[in-house]
């Protein structure tokens, strides 16, 4: 768990660099639950990845930073290091497995980050290892770096002064950095609130942990739903996930991207496969009823692969 001290100071310490996003209601007439959408797919880089990625980098000492910045990223907290890396003038060096959606990649290049593309075996070891071979400078892990978590925790700060008395927030789980964070801020100031994740059921490697009562493999299979899910909870997490998480649910990529559909039509809201992963958890019922908030993780989607699904497609 992060210290409750450590995310308010991560609050402040990121205050003009990030977006304190609005959280609004989802209406859906039957819909089983008073859903509500936390939507940091407004943010500058349309992830919640800029909150992690400003506060791990500026608790760094300045000469670490001043070599660059280097992390490995399906696309996403890519971003939050290319950005920051442009505000502090400093380069950036971005691992992204093979498959990364080219929206994300574009991205990063836009913002200055250089893109090594590698396959997703070698990528997984580069979090694994919290290192990317021939890549010189700061390594901002994506998921265990304390400072990213305390980052990500504010979410859960703003979530409870919008909505003091939420019975569930459901968070789309990867490596497991989201989680922590917010469940960790939440937990401290409302214990009684569930924390639910979800990912999708081609890659649910922490539902089955949750099942066997330790990581294990599952069989991940790629999928649009590309910034969630992994073949193995990563073993450094699992002692700080494990006694937060009250539930882990594993999602239909069809049910996903339906809610991609139900976001854009009734609230105007672009999400990508992870960010509308938490909704389609709550609008199928597997996050339980009540007050619901779900944590809309980001909007980076390749514009074709959002027409297809808009038009109908299952992912």
């Amino acid at each position: 768990m992060i210290e409750l001290a450590e995310i308010e100071a991560a609050r402040a310490r990121i205050a003009g660099a990030v977006v304190r996003t609005p959280l609004v209601r989802l209406h859906v007439a039957d819909a089983p639950a008073e859903i509500y959408l936390k939507l940091e797919n407004l943010q500058p880089i349309n992830s919640f990845k800029i909150r992690g990625a400003t506060n791990a980098v500026m608790l760094a000492p300045a000469d670490a930073r001043a070599r660059g910045l280097v992390t490995a990223s399906a696309g996403n907290m890519a971003q939050g290091v290319a950005w920051t890396a442009r505000e502090l003038g400093v380069p950036a060096t971005i691992a992204v497995p093979e498959h990364a959606p080219e929206a994300k990649v574009a991205a990063i290049e836009r913002l200055g980050g250089r893109v090594m593309k590698i396959t997703y075996d070698d990528w997984w070891n580069a979090i694994v290892a919290s290192r990317v071979d021939g890549a010189d400078g700061l390594f901002v892990h994506p998921v265990q770096d304390p400072g990213v978590m305390a980052g990500n925790g504010t979410i859960g700060l703003e979530i409870l002064e919008d909505l003091p008395d939420p019975d569930a927030i459901v968070i789309p789980y990867g490596g497991g950095g989201l989680t922590t964070g917010i469940a960790s801020a939440v937990k401290a100031i409302r214990p009684g609130t569930r924390i639910v994740t979800a990912e999708p059921d081609t890659a649910a490697a922490l539902a089955a942990a949750v099942a066997a009562g330790h990581p294990a493999d599952v069989d991940y299979r790629p999928s649009f739903v590309d910034g969630s899910g992994s073949r193995r909870v990563l073993d450094s997490m699992w002692p700080l996930v494990a006694p937060l998480v009250d539930d882990a649910v594993a999602v239909p990529v069809a049910d996903v991207a339906a809610a991609v559909r139900t976001l854009a039509e009734r609230v105007r809201v672009i999400a990508e496969g992870a960010g509308a992963l938490a909704p389609a958890a709550a609008l199928s019922g597997r996050a339980g009823t009540g007050k619901i908030v779900c944590v809309v993780s980001g909007g980076n989607i390749n514009l074709d692969k959002l027409a297809e699904i808009l038009a109908g497609a299952d992912g």
